[in-house]
């Protein structure tokens, strides 16, 4: 079995395919990508959903079971599965109980959680194990300690209503995202030959955009006299996506504005495009950077800086830098564009002793007159 890219025939928007054996789509697992497409899902969530089903259904035929009538015995079976090498999944080495596990109790539960999607998305066909990876607890029901549990906005509206929690689920700690230092990133801006790639960097570390919504602006979306950057959710021709259905506008320092004014008189030129990253010295020339064109770039920069970075952790420095210095979880929510605060609070509640230490000092703690010890 093999995830196989596709693009619609219509839209030439991009989607993704679970091929079987015979290189034809796995019927139930097409009809369900299908449907992520069609209700707008990012296309790269979409190839997650195929690989993670792939290995569900690679498991499937290799213990000679039917899809439709897989037990809960056999989720479990599929998670311990999972553990293994791909040697020991084929019976090719045996498994000491010292050795590592293959897949992290995060990717197993990512997996599950592809698992509960698509089995949900055909309960309504009769395929019962949706029903049994998904538990409704009763209301009232707390893990742990009900003094320190978080309780959401509208909480009182929704605290009478049935829980949902899936049946099979690994313990897992978050990981941190790694943060860069501030020489790390210089260094990364100092190694760009062209303004346009100074510029790329420039916009994920002053603003905290995703990559596919910095390959997805549009010269009105930068504001120079504003000193704002725009993000608009909108198609665009290299497939760079924007999440969210909202647009927000972003604070930028004069320092950005400077450079991209720099980028288009000294590079960009006459050049007639929407877009403010493009192709300037390869082909197609002038068509909208590409995320395969920012890779090989992230490459190159990694090998001349010797740093291993993604253009991701620019975001996560971003974030992390403002609350260490002082910024609003609710503010930095907004400037991320994430749905919900509980995001933010999941992914950023990593700060350090340091930063911790750094607090309280700025409140005025840690002077000495406090206790004599």
């Amino acid at each position: 079995m093999r995830v196989q890219r596709v693009l619609m025939p219509d839209s030439e928007a991009e989607s993704w395919t679970l091929l079987g054996n015979e290189h034809v789509p796995v019927e139930p697992v097409e009809q369900f990508l299908a449907y992520l497409t069609s209700i707008e899902k990012s296309p790269n969530t979409v190839k997650a959903y195929a690989h993670d089903l792939k290995d569900w259904f690679v498991y499937l035929t290799g213990h000679d079971l039917d899809w439709k009538t897989a037990t809960l015995e056999d989720v479990a079976g599929f998670v311990a599965w999972l553990r293994l090498s791909p040697e020991a999944r084929h019976g090719k080495v045996t498994v000491l109980p010292t050795v590592d596990h293959h897949c992290s109790a995060a990717s197993v539960n990512r997996k599950l959680a592809a698992l509960t999607s698509f089995c949900e998305f055909h309960a309504r066909h009769g395929v019962e194990l949706a029903g049994l990876l998904i538990t409704n607890l009763p209301s009232g029901h707390r893990r742990g300690s009900a003094a320190t549990s978080y309780k959401p906005f509208l909480h009182h509206v929704t605290k009478h209503m049935a829980q949902r929690r899936r049946t099979i689920k690994l313990r897992s700690s978050r990981p941190r995202p790694h943060v860069l230092a501030a020489a790390e990133a210089q260094a990364i801006l100092d190694a760009c030959d062209h303004l346009r790639d100074r510029l790329v960097f420039g916009v994920l570390l002053d603003c905290g955009v995703r990559i596919g919504e910095a390959l997805g602006l549009r010269h009105e979306d930068m504001d120079i006299a504003g000193r704002a950057v725009t993000v608009t959710p909108r198609f665009n021709d290299n497939r760079a996506r924007a999440k969210g259905d909202r647009a927000r506008t972003i604070p930028a320092s004069a320092e950005l504005m400077r450079l991209y004014a720099g980028y288009l008189n000294d590079e960009y030129g006459a050049l007639d495009s929407d877009y403010v990253f493009v192709n300037l010295w390869a082909e197609p020339h002038g068509r909208p950077l590409t995320y395969a064109a920012v890779y090989d770039l992230v490459i190159r920069l990694r090998r001349r800086t010797g740093i291993d970075f993604e253009p991701h952790q620019f975001r996560h420095t971003y974030a992390t830098w403002l609350l260490r210095r002082g910024a609003g979880m609710e503010s930095v929510k907004e400037l991320l564009g994430h749905a919900s605060i509980t995001t933010t609070i999941d992914t950023y509640g990593h700060l350090t002793v340091e930063d911790a230490r750094r607090t309280l000092e700025s409140a005025g703690w840690f002077t000495g007159r406090e206790v004599q010890l």
